[in-house]
């Protein structure tokens, strides 16, 4: 299943990092220098929850952004009590 929000869009997205070695050079050093450069990616922070969609509950793939900004309908809960036999 791929990593992708139904509303937002967000995905997977590559970036990097980099290491630094020496002294600022307003520290009285001669600068810092990168040492190495890795690359990684970013990954969506993507939560599976139940909503309504075209009337009918299912479960998605939606980003927490997307929830919070409210483009998520989750259904109603349900007010069930079982039977007493009586």
């Amino acid at each position: 299943m791929p990593r992708v929000c139904q509303f937002t869009g967000k995905k997977t997205t590559a970036g990097g990092n980099k290491n630094y070695r020496g002294r600022a050079k307003y520290l009285g050093g001669v600068g810092k220098r990168i040492t190495s450069r890795n690359k990684r990616t970013f990954k969506a922070n993507m939560q599976r929850v139940r909503a309504v969609i075209d009337g009918q509950v299912c479960r998605i793939n939606v980003s927490a952004k997307a929830i919070k900004m409210g483009l998520v309908v989750k259904p109603l809960k349900r007010d069930w009590t079982p039977e007493t036999d009586a």
